[in-house]
């Protein structure tokens, strides 16, 4: 009877499709991850550059031109971005075309060298998916095998830009479904985002390192105050996908693409010069660092939220998570003044408290926050996480995605229809 059932188990069988997307993993992670620490090494070289020569930011709408032109003339099939990809997984339709990934990387760069706000997790979600989707081209695979592909396209570039492979892989599955966990593609996703970390950081891709010192013992008083920290969490996380919907949908009444982020540009430049400061454009990182050890303005997470939604509203490229941990850790930084825990805690809970409301990805957010802050910090950033995720609704960053579960009964109802009527929030095609 036991060798029936070991036999009946087909380890020949799960040996190959172990190796088959071991394979697979090693081509798509390599490729993925030097991509990456290319971006990464350009996006630090493209910052320091607009550091030093504040004035390039007058350029910002002449950049702002050339970006929308870029995608209006030649980029049309790939405008949507990270939205495509989530597309293109519930509803296959064609392979995403190479192009997705040189457009968002100029475009992006173009961005922070000319001083919009925006962060780097976008560009590097596109490379991957657009680079990983290619091998469907040149290999004989199935839908679900093409499935696998572009989740494992998200969780390499996710995984080598923020340096988290854990989180990377887990954020590619969970990002698919609000309140559901495709488990079927795990392996393949740690796999890719394991090697596509490591190869960035062999090709010179660094990432910032944070540090929490202070994690008191959890109490009744501490759950308490970390739960109340994740719903200040929550709701900024909704103000910024509301905010980041609002500016597109303003910028769209002006119907020649190019124009907006002309339009966009002028107003940061302006913005900017009349503050006397680059504080809140590009991707803040010295904040985000300053925020863990030392009072700052209670105010840099709102104008940072302002700063980065106008700009990806206007049509800028560049991605959202970098500046929503700018937000966090600034709104926790913030919290201090309030909640009777330490800053260094609160900023982390906050770091990645804001993301997981804002793309609804609690469980790689938790993880993230265990692989940047260490371990000790694991039940803080867990409550602050699933806090803000609940309390964030079903609104998110990204308008494909479509609601698994609900979290909570009275989301169920999205502008007086049943949720099963309402399962996803898509952008109207681009004019």
């Amino acid at each position: 009877m036991l060798l029936k059932t070991i036999k009946g188990l087909q380890y020949p069988a799960i040996l190959a499709y172990l190796l088959k997307w071991l394979l697979i993993s090693l081509i798509v992670g390599v490729a993925v991850g030097g991509a990456s620490a290319f971006f990464l090494i350009s996006l630090d070289w493209c910052t320091a550059y607009r550091e030093t020569h504040t004035q390039i930011i007058w350029l910002l709408p002449v950049a702002g031109f050339l970006i929308g032109a870029s995608y209006y003339y030649w980029g049309k099939s790939v405008v949507r971005g990270n939205n495509q990809l989530l597309d293109e997984y519930h509803k296959p339709d064609k392979i995403i075309p190479f192009k997705m990934a040189p457009l968002v990387l100029l475009g992006t760069l173009g961005t922070h060298l000319f001083g919009g706000s925006a962060g780097r997790e976008g560009t590097a979600v596109q490379m991957g998916g657009a680079i990983a989707d290619q091998l469907s081209r040149f290999i004989s695979i199935n839908s679900l095998d093409r499935k696998i592909l572009l989740i494992m396209g998200i969780s390499a570039g996710f995984a080598a830009v923020f340096g988290t492979p854990l989180a990377g892989a887990i954020f590619a599955l969970e990002v698919l479904l609000i309140g559901r966990v495709r488990f079927e593609s795990l392996v393949p996703s740690i796999l890719v985002a394991i090697i596509a970390d490591q190869a960035c950081r062999y090709f010179g891709g660094t990432h910032t390192e944070y540090f929490v010192n202070s994690v008191p013992s959890m109490s009744l008083l501490n759950i308490t105050m970390a739960c109340i920290a994740g719903i200040c969490f929550g709701i900024v996380a909704r103000l910024f996908s509301k905010g980041t919907h609002f500016w597109s949908t303003q910028f769209k009444k002006f119907n020649y693409p190019p124009l907006r982020p002309v339009i966009g540009g002028i107003v940061i430049a302006i913005v900017v010069f009349l503050m006397g400061t680059t504080r809140y454009i590009g991707l803040g990182v010295p904040v985000i660092v300053e925020s863990f050890t030392q009072a700052i303005p209670p105010y840099d997470f709102l104008l940072k939220l302002l700063f980065t939604t106008f700009t990806l509203g206007a049509g800028f490229k560049g991605g959202e998570v970098t500046p929503l941990f700018f937000v966090g850790a600034a709104l926790g930084n913030a919290l201090v003044w309030f909640l009777p825990l330490p800053m260094d805690l609160l900023a982390a809970m906050g770091f990645v408290a804001v993301f997981a409301g804002a793309t609804n990805t609690p469980i790689a957010c938790t993880l993230m926050g265990i692989e940047l802050f260490g371990m000790e910090t694991g039940q803080y950033v867990a409550v602050a996480c699933f806090v803000a995720y609940l309390f964030s609704g079903h609104s998110g960053i990204y308008s494909s995605q479509i609601v698994g579960s609900s979290k909570h009964p009275i989301f169920d109802l999205e502008k007086g229809k049943l949720l099963s009527e309402v399962v996803s929030f898509r952008k109207q095609p681009e004019k």
